[in-house]
């Protein structure tokens, strides 16, 4: 019932939009909505509708253009997907855009939800969509030398498609520019009124978080004025590894995301699969999991 009177209640506010419904196995309620209108049907999810959704949860994007049949453009290049969530409805909402270009543009978001901030530079660095208005769109993940985005169908999937790496004297001297500090990169003044600011990196470490982690610090004497925090040390293409995976294959990748609570990993991709597939597990295979589960949790724990 609430996602009936959710759709009437966005579709009321915009009667003369194309708004689509997907049907979906999370049942989450799908629009597909023209590119034209993304940013207000955005702004009044947001500010305008009763009972407004105030969280963006996640932001990504699809690839599209490997899911037609040979011979057959689909319908759009890329598809950009805002899953947004409604503290006061308890539900979430998920909005698709169709892009039309294979380089795409689209507005940002930040001035609506300013968590899109990482999200959008994710998007850029992972499938090269382009948003206007960011105050800072670089990588995230990958080097900022990297030639490509990673997640888009023409990347290559393993080094082996990449050729042979030979270190020109150009290639070297860029490596050796890209090591250089720059804080107006990071939105950071070298400067104030009456100082110089200096710069501390703090790592890249591994702080108990299952990744590396670098924060840059910018200090005025012994007071730290501001901390920038850089992600990119550690991204080991999960993703792009399960374009060339089966279903069953791309298992025991799931592991890797927490060696200490790998089946608790595999559990949750399994049943993503089993709820795409209308697979029915008997509940012995539930019980064994959930015991397996509890295990590797107490192993983690220990660790």
């Amino acid at each position: 019932m609430e996602k009936e009177q959710l759709l009437l209640d966005i579709t009321g506010s915009f009667a003369n939009a194309d708004l689509k419904t997907e049907e979906t196995k999370d049942e989450i309620l799908t629009l597909l909505v023209p590119e034209q209108i993304i940013t207000e049907l955005l702004r009044h999810l947001k500010y305008k509708l009763a009972r407004p959704f105030s969280m963006l949860y996640d932001l990504t994007a699809i690839d599209m253009r490997a899911f037609s049949p040979v011979g057959v453009p689909p319908p759009y290049p890329f598809i950009l997907i805002y899953h947004l969530l409604s503290f006061e409805r308890n539900c979430d909402l998920r909005i698709k855009v169709g892009l039309s270009s294979d380089y795409p543009s689209v507005p940002s978001i930040i001035d609506i939800w300013p968590a899109a901030n990482w999200y959008e530079r994710e998007v850029y660095d992972m499938f090269g969509i382009q948003f206007t208005g960011h105050p800072g769109l670089r990588r995230i993940l990958m080097p900022e030398n990297w030639v490509g985005h990673p997640l888009r169908k023409e990347h290559p999937a393993r080094a082996t498609d990449m050729g042979n790496f030979v270190m020109t004297d150009d290639y070297l001297e860029q490596q050796e520019e890209e090591l250089q500090f720059n804080p107006e990169k990071f939105g950071m003044n070298r400067q104030a009124d009456n100082a110089d600011f200096m710069f501390l990196n703090l790592g890249p470490q591994h702080p108990g978080t299952h990744g590396i982690l670098r924060l840059i610090l910018q200090l005025s004497g012994e007071d730290i004025v501001d901390i920038v925090p850089n992600i990119g040390f550690h991204h080991r293409g999960a993703e792009k590894m399960g374009e060339r995976q089966s279903w069953h294959t791309y298992i025991p990748y799931t592991d890797r995301v927490d060696y200490l609570s790998g089946v608790l990993n595999n559990m949750a991709y399994c049943e993503a699969v089993e709820k795409l597939a209308d697979i029915s597990v008997p509940d012995r295979a539930k019980v064994i999991r959930i015991m397996l589960a509890e295990l590797f949790r107490i192993s983690s724990h220990l660790v």
